[in-house]
């Protein structure tokens, strides 16, 4: 046995002897076979290198989702934003038509001018 090899012992009798999934890939894979005379110790930074990627590319799909998941909430907050700005927008333009201001100030007494307007002219020296 090698210096830089972790002998790895096996708890299972007869390999592939189960029906479930872990058995059927033990077949497949033939795990035993290579880890027969121990563990390589030299491939273990480049298998902590590999499981370290995956964690951060689950983090990394974990954080765009949560970020997509905010961003479909805020364009809807926007769109019913905009619905109510529209809404406001065609009450105070219609408030503010001539006919509707002398409408609502005809009770307090004010009456809509029936000369038009003129322009002052000043001539200079």
């Amino acid at each position: 046995m090698n210096s830089n090899t972790i002998r790895v012992q096996s708890h299972i009798k007869t390999p592939g002897s189960g029906k479930g999934l872990f058995a059927w890939l033990e077949r497949k894979l033939r795990l035993e076979a290579y880890l027969a005379e121990g563990f390589p110790v030299q491939y273990l930074p480049k298998v902590v290198f590999v499981v370290a990627l995956g964690i951060l590319y689950i983090g990394n799909t974990h954080k765009v989702e949560t970020t997509i998941r905010q961003i479909n909430q805020l364009q809807a907050e926007v769109e019913d934003l905009r619905a109510d700005y529209i809404t406001a927008k065609s009450e105070l333009m219609f408030a503010t038509r001539q006919s509707e201001v002398a409408r609502k100030v005809a009770p307090l007494g004010l009456k809509e001018s029936l000369t038009p307007p003129f322009k002052i002219v000043v001539k200079d020296k």
